[in-house]
């Protein structure tokens, strides 16, 4: 297998030096280059094409989220940010997402040896996720707020339960699908965006909030699921579904390797609500989701599945559709619309 090409760039010297040790001592990864500023970045990734740039904010002469617009537009690349401003639940962080990043990480402040460890861990994964990453999503999908007249408009009570799984590319294709649901949605919606501890789920929150006719909150211990509302699952958490369509929040085990975990959730709900469920897996790495929606279908609710073509990592789905659990496949912007379809 080749190895995965990257460029580093930071204004630091000292970081770059440790960011290249810690990329270059997996040997699926050869640091190809590195740049001290944005519009070196932009030269680099032009030249030599490398398969995943990791990508500082505050540089001189041009900073990484500018740096970041133009390397989407002129040669699309697949981008970690690695900064200290994207600390997670950060407006860079957000940003940064929005303007077609895979991913982020928050580098720390100080370069200690376990805080090394910590992020050493994290950043090869996440270059090696980021590799496999799609950016046709990225590169096109404008988040945008979708008018109730491009859906039929349920109407009603609705005795159903939407359950959403999602991870890497997450946040990008929740934002195509809350906006496109109707202001009168007759049923609860539970997420699960795989997120460590910190304030990001909150500011995702909001963000999708703004931008829909629903409400959508971070879930909280006791919290009960109504119609017309989403709530996400804090990161760190596992979200369990009880009996009263109430939310329990526990610090358990991680389950595929991920806490929160779909899974968790799905099964969890499934035991109690079975056929009454709609389940989601839209884009991300792993099989997170696979064995709760088959459970779903199992007990006779309906599933549904984003299709390869718009996954910016084709993984999640890709598990539920091999395994034959998911009614519906379809692209990321009809996934709203299927959902109604399901109620």
């Amino acid at each position: 297998m080749p190895q995965v090409k990257v460029l580093v760039v930071d204004d630091s010297f000292f970081i770059r030096k440790r960011l290249v040790e810690m990329l270059n001592s997996d040997s699926e990864i050869n640091v190809v280059d590195t740049a001290e500023n944005g519009l070196e970045a932009i030269e680099k990734v032009a030249r030599l094409r490398p398969d995943v740039v990791t990508l500082d904010i505050e540089m001189p002469n041009m900073d990484g989220l500018t740096a970041l617009v133009r390397i989407m537009k002129e040669h699309p690349t697949p981008v970690v940010m690695v900064s200290t401003l994207t600390e997670a639940g950060s407006e860079a962080a957000m940003t940064a997402l929005m303007r077609g990043a895979v991913d982020f990480i928050h580098k720390p402040t100080s370069f200690g040896d376990t805080k090394l460890y910590n992020i050493k861990e994290e950043i090869v994964a996440k270059v090696k996720i980021a590799s496999r990453a799609r950016l046709r999503l990225a590169q096109s999908a404008q988040p945008r707020t979708i008018g109730t007249s491009d859906l039929v408009r349920p109407g009603g009570h609705s005795n159903k339960l939407v359950l959403i799984g999602s991870s890497t590319g997450g946040p990008r294709a929740l934002l195509e699908v809350l906006p496109r649901l109707p202001k009168n949605f007759p049923a609860p919606i539970a997420i699960v965006q795989h997120m460590p501890p910190g304030p990001f789920i909150k500011s995702i929150s909001k963000r999708l909030e703004a931008d829909s006719e629903i409400d959508v909150n971070e879930a909280g211990n006791g919290d009960r699921l109504e119609p017309g509302r989403a709530l996400i699952a804090p990161g760190g958490y596992h979200m369990l579904i009880e009996q009263g369509r109430v939310v329990k929040l526990n610090h358990g085990p991680s389950v595929n390797s991920v806490r929160p975990s779909v899974d968790v959730m799905m099964s969890s709900a499934a035991a109690v609500y079975g056929s009454h469920i709609i389940g989601v897996i839209l884009t991300g790495m792993g099989r997170d989701g696979a064995d709760g929606m088959a459970l779903i279908k199992k007990k006779g609710g309906r599933t549904i599945a984003e299709d390869e073509s718009t996954c910016i990592v084709y993984g999640m789905s890709r598990s539920v559709i091999e395994n034959g659990d998911a009614d519906s496949v379809v692209p990321i912007e009809r996934i709203a619309n299927e959902i109604v379809k399901m109620l």
